[in-house]
């Protein structure tokens, strides 16, 4: 049966061995072939060979696991109806063979050389890469970072991971670039992110996450230099490319959207909004989730996900209260004036630096559905994990005591993004949302008006 565990992500199953076997099953996707097909299902067997490897038997086939050594990509195929089978990857993960058997498997990704819907544009490039590499990850959020933060999976294990990842882009990278003689070619190496949200607690000894992963001797020893060391594989990447595009008429452009930041302290939104009286809950609700708690015939302002506060106005939310004229006016200026002045109890620290009002800072047609309000957080602070679902916790402040403990989801002042280039850019205060109308302007076509961003000027030879 699966455990009663309270995990945000991932399943876990406890099993018993039946004559020298344990038996389990792979869950998969929702069954569309079906109504009310639930989930699909793939059986498979796992049989020790010796106290360091195991067998695993799945859709046929066997495989031999090695411990704390990932499998390949292996092949799963999922019976969906008569003569239909979805057909998935994952890797696995032999943890332990004594006293009891502990075996991770991957979340079930895509499968690039038969994939169930499209994944690539063309639709065959997929399946071109898979024939040219292998199988590789196609989630978009490849890394298992909340099996880390669940401790399924220790430092080592989601290091090992994640670097195989970055192996994989780096192939299907150069293996495109060495192919595109004039055009545009882009690859997004996700690592440095991953690799800083879950090993900042690595930097900063006294880190709240620290008294919860302790480094003991079976933590990966690379664990605290896990940042620098992606920083180096990154600047070695940069080199083999620059290497590549040696002629007069390449440009190259290293770029990326945002730094980075501790991430200590978890700020509830929600419950801050409850103390002051924007906010207000049913009583009596054990799941609290996805704002199921709030009373709406009482709220005035709520908040979900990582920094908006939305109001709820009249014609916008179907149970609105707030008429989204002069009153949500003087509700986004009071909330934003008290919610700026916002200190860590204990401390004394400002956990926000400034509280942005969307219709002063969007625009464009869709600006009226972003949040009202969005709160751009000191260093240290973040939405609490709570208030990223919608929960509204016991308290404004709580620490973050999980492996993800760097963030970027604060102040942009506090995390500005990158840009090198390979030509010396002119244009003072580059922005992110320039770069497309830089790339259209180098290969000569008019930028359109309905784009933000304008093109650099680049000193070209």
């Amino acid at each position: 049966p699966a455990a009663n565990d309270d995990r945000t992500g991932g399943e876990v199953f406890y099993v018993e061995k039946s004559n020298g076997r344990i038996c389990s099953q792979i869950i998969g996707p929702e069954n569309s072939f079906k109504t009310d097909g639930g989930v699909l299902k793939a059986d498979f067997t796992i049989s020790l060979i010796d106290s360091d490897s195991a067998e695993i038997k799945i859709n046929g086939s066997s495989y031999r696991l090695k411990k704390n050594i990932y499998s390949e990509w292996i092949s799963i195929g999922f019976a969906a109806a008569p003569g239909i089978k979805i057909s998935g990857i994952c890797r696995f993960l032999l943890k332990s063979t004594h006293p009891d058997v502990e075996l991770y498997a991957t979340p079930v990704n895509i499968d690039p050389a038969k994939p169930a819907l499209q994944i690539s544009h063309p639709a065959v490039y997929a399946a071109y890469f898979a024939k040219r590499i292998g199988a590789y990850a196609t989630l978009g959020l490849a890394e298992d970072t909340w099996a880390l933060n669940e401790k399924i999976l220790d430092d080592a294990a989601f290091l090992s991971q994640a670097e195989g990842i970055e192996k994989e882009r780096e192939e299907m990278f150069f293996d495109t670039l060495d192919k595109v003689k004039r055009g545009l070619c882009v690859c997004v190496f996700d690592g440095t992110d991953r690799i800083q949200h879950t090993f900042w607690r690595h930097m900063e000894q006294d880190h709240p996450a620290n008294t919860v992963y302790e480094r003991t001797p079976s933590q990966s020893a690379d664990a605290p230099n896990a940042i620098e060391a992606v920083y180096r594989r990154m600047d070695d990447l940069v080199g083999k490319t620059i290497s590549r595009c040696k002629d007069k008429h390449t440009v190259l452009m290293v770029v990326s959207d945002h730094g980075f930041a501790s991430f200590r302290c978890g700020v509830d939104l929600n419950r801050w909004l409850e103390e002051n009286g924007y906010l207000h809950v049913k009583e009596g609700l054990s799941d609290r989730k996805y704002l199921a708690a709030v009373d709406w015939s009482k709220t005035r302002a709520y908040a979900i996900g990582l920094a908006g506060i939305f109001l709820n106005l009249k014609g916008r939310e179907s149970c609105g209260i707030v008429d989204p004229g002069k009153d949500a006016a003087i509700l986004r200026a009071e909330i934003a004036q008290k919610l700026s002045t916002l200190v860590h109890p204990l401390t004394g620290a400002s956990a926000v630096k400034d509280v942005y009002n969307a219709l002063e800072i969007y625009q464009g047609p869709y600006k009226n559905e972003a949040p009202d309000l969005l709160v751009g957080y000191c260093p240290g602070f973040r939405a609490s994990w709570d208030n990223a679902v919608g929960r509204v916790g016991d308290a404004v402040f709580c620490d973050n005591t999980k492996a993800w403990s760097g963030d970027h989801c604060i102040d942009p002042s506090f995390v500005p993004g990158v840009l090198f280039c390979s030509r010396p850019v002119l244009t003072e205060s580059p922005r992110l949302m320039d770069i497309g109308a830089t790339v259209l302007d180098l290969f000569g076509i008019a930028v359109p008006g309905y784009m933000d961003g304008r093109p650099l000027k680049l000193k070209m030879e």
